[in-house]
């Protein structure tokens, strides 16, 4: 079963990577650490799906489908006019449990 608080859509191959830090520089959330001169994908539970890592990547190491998740409810919630906490989360979790 899919669970959406510990698995996501993220998919990073490190065999590409050329480690120019972007991704560690545009994730809201720290996904991405720099480990000596190599970049892991240390936190990807914390990725709330947003594609800013790889739109940002040149070697286009990391995969991720933008759009779901709690980035869609946050979204969502900001086209609306509202705030996270007004309704329930679109992602399965209880009410105001989104990317705390």
């Amino acid at each position: 079963m899919f669970d959406s608080y510990l698995e996501n859509t993220l998919r990073f191959h490190d065999e590409k990577c050329v480690s120019c830090l972007r991704c560690t520089e545009v994730c809201p959330h720290g996904v991405f650490v720099q480990i000596d001169d190599r970049i892991i994908c240390a936190h990807s539970t914390r990725c709330m799906e947003c594609g800013a890592c790889a739109l940002n990547c040149p070697a286009q190491a990391i995969e991720v489908k933008s759009g779901v998740g709690c980035a869609w409810a946050m979204i969502s919630a900001a086209r609306a006019g509202r705030d996270m906490d007004e309704g329930e989360c679109c992602c399965g979790g209880e009410r105001g449990s989104c990317c705390e």
